[in-house]
């Protein structure tokens, strides 16, 4: 055992910059902010155990995680973002536009305003405006919504790190001051212009909402929608295109072969081709990291080192989250770095054998891949989407050498033609696309193609990590006899990530969900929700992660819960409440309310005053169990600019 023990110091490191990103996530799930002064102190007894804990330095992994934590308390602390506090309409907004996203029925803007701080606004105007105008119109602005019920996506925080004040929606567009230079962003959008193609702007210039809602659920549905997002996919398969010409090209000229390989100068002007590509791609948060990634892939090139190795993608992930501490909290981020540290696992360290014959190779090598891909990445579906693509392994089989040899090339190659007015190597694209997705669609129709979950915990979520994380980065030793220690990797990783379903499984179900701002509430009735509202555009994001927790689709029919006059009564055996949306019936029902005994809960609309029965009123959103426990989601950290 203690010979097991010394082998694993290999190992410190990786879970060092595990428990580090742990830290960070629990600060980002607290439900209650720490003082900047109690954070420095955690940050400092962090790295003063890093300094006493030599001797003990199996310590690390745990010590890290304070360090973590305490980093990303201190980080947060530092941002300093205008924030909203209140909805406005009506009025006038006037700012610089820094970005631009076009969707098929409007165009997101992203405006840097004196007033309001940066803001992003929908319009469906039809005035064509450019990175860099000043543009000014008439709209409303709304503070970023909490999360809809705890442990679930918040866009306040994503706001808040992303530096965006508030989102909103203008129109009646009027140019003041024309953008004067040209730069990456205006370049892509008169590429976007010029060719009018969704393939472009999702595969080469970046734009995320191009896709029709249609094409993306099926696309989701085949647990492919990797392919629409400019990431480590589209860098390598650039960088690969890149690398494959200058080699040939520098290979040709002699005098340079003589003295250096080639590939050396090839990956030079390679990497400066992909920082192009990034900000042509508008270096989003995921193509930087891909940008990050793939650089020191080529470092390891131009060293001839080992590319694919733990400690390669464990550098990139330590960068990362120092760079942005709130990474470790994005779906795409986690799925990108599960993904690349199982397939590193699985042909560095598993090292499966290989078949004979060039076929067979492709095929075991290709179906390998994609199944530890899926193992790997679905904890993380799960988490995010309450949903598993079971035809996911298939599907990315198929479909994604398909985007790798056919589409992506044409649809650079159709691009640069279109640029001169020639859109014929575009449209044969889109003809190939539509073949495609018909395909997709076919697959996506099968029974069971996409099995809904219930929402997984960040418990249960933290216990896999650490689980997967055993798997990849312990490792074995075959001249141990106790078949248990031997591969101590696998029986501790069983243990972490049975234990994590044991938890997820074992999660009560929610029966009741209410808005932080009192205007939405649901109702768990015959293992579907009944909603008091058919819509409501301030809670957009609540239906469906609602339904998503609830094990059903997002997309499920908006069941209308039944009220008598506005009052709506929700009973269980262990206690009952009363959400009363409507003044009137408050003012008329409140003090019998507040003397009946057998409510335990009360909450409206409207502010509730009570000294009477103040323990009963419910104040801001959450959930409550059938046990009676309500689960309060947290709106009083720094990014909800809402101090109780």
């Amino acid at each position: 055992m203690r010979k097991w023990f010394t082998q694993q110091k290999y190992s410190l490191f990786f879970f060092s910059v595990l428990f580090a990103a742990i830290g960070m996530g629990i600060y980002f799930s607290l439900s209650f902010e720490p003082g900047l002064f109690s954070l420095c102190i955690i940050l400092c007894c962090g790295i003063s155990g890093l300094l006493c804990a030599r001797k003990y330095k199996i310590l690390y992994p745990c010590i890290w995680m304070l360090v973590g934590f305490g980093y990303a308390g201190i980080y947060t602390h530092t941002k300093d973002i205008p924030q909203l506090n209140h909805a406005t309409h009506n009025i006038e907004i006037t700012g610089t536009i820094s970005n631009i996203d076009y969707t098929p029925d409007k165009t997101r803007i992203t405006l840097q305003t004196e007033k309001f701080g940066t803001v992003r606004v929908s319009t469906q105007d039809n005035t064509k405006v450019f990175t860099g105008d000043i543009i000014t119109g008439r709209g409303g602005l709304f503070q970023p919504a909490p999360a809809p019920m705890p442990e679930t996506f918040d866009m306040a925080r994503w706001a808040f790190f992303n530096n965006i004040s508030g989102t909103g929606y203008i129109s009646d567009l009027a140019i003041i001051k024309p953008h004067t230079t040209t730069n990456a962003s205006t370049f892509r959008q008169k590429i976007h212009n010029r060719t009018q193609s969704f393939l472009t702007d999702a595969l080469i210039l970046g734009y995320k909402n191009t896709l029709k809602k249609s094409d993306r659920e099926i696309w989701n549905k085949n647990g492919v929608s990797h392919i629409w997002s400019i990431s480590g996919y589209h860098m390598a398969l650039i960088a690969g295109w890149l690398f494959a010409i200058f080699y040939v090209c520098f290979r040709c000229i002699p005098p340079i072969t003589r003295r250096i390989p080639a590939r050396i100068p090839a990956l030079i002007c390679a990497w400066f081709g992909l920082i192009g590509y990034m900000f042509l791609s508008g270096a989003g948060a995921a193509t930087f990291r891909a940008f990050i990634m793939t650089t020191l892939v080529m470092i390891a090139f131009i060293m001839a080192r080992n590319v694919f190795s733990l400690r390669t993608a464990t550098m990139a992930f330590l960068l990362m989250i120092i760079i942005n501490p709130y990474y470790v909290m994005q779906a795409g981020f986690q799925l990108s770095f599960a993904a690349i540290f199982g397939i590193i696992w699985l042909w560095s360290v598993a090292k499966p054998n290989m078949p004979s014959g060039k076929i067979l190779k492709y095929l075991y090598t290709a179906f390998l891949t994609a199944l530890v891909a899926f193992v790997f990445t679905a904890p993380f579906i799960i988490a995010h989407f309450n949903s598993i693509p079971i035809y996911g392994i298939f599907a990315n089989i198929i479909i994604v050498p398909i985007f790798s040899v056919i589409i992506m090339p044409m649809v650079i190659i159709g691009t640069c033609f279109a640029m001169f007015g020639i859109p014929y190597i575009l449209k044969a694209t889109h003809n190939i696309y539509d073949i495609i997705i018909k395909y997709a669609e076919h697959v996506s129709d099968l029974p069971l193609a996409n099995i809904n979950t219930i929402n997984m915990p960040n418990a249960a979520l933290i216990l896999v990590i650490i689980g997967l994380g055993a798997m990849i980065f312990l490792r074995p030793d075959n001249k141990i006899k106790n078949i248990f220690i031997r591969h101590a990797n696998i029986t501790i990783a069983s243990a972490f990530i049975c234990l994590g379903l044991i938890v997820w499984s074992t999660t009560q179900t929610p029966i009741f969900y209410l808005s932080t701002d009192h205007n939405l509430i649901a109702s768990r009735q015959g293992g579907k929700l009944y909603f008091n509202k058919k819509s409501d555009s301030g809670n957009y994001f609540a239906f469906n992660t609602w339904l998503q927790s609830n094990g059903e689709s997002g997309e499920s029919e908006h069941l209308k819960l039944k009220s008598d006059h506005g009052v709506y009564k929700i009973s269980t055996p262990k206690w009952t409440l009363v959400y009363i949306q409507r003044f009137v019936p408050l003012a008329k029902n409140l003090e019998s309310l507040c003397t009946d005994k057998n409510i335990k809960y009360i909450a409206s609309y409207y502010d509730i005053q009570s000294q009477h029965c103040d323990t009963k009123i419910l104040r801001g959103g959450g959930v409550i169990y059938k046990s009676g426990y309500f689960n309060k989601t947290p709106s009083n950290r720094l990014w909800h600019n809402r101090p109780e």
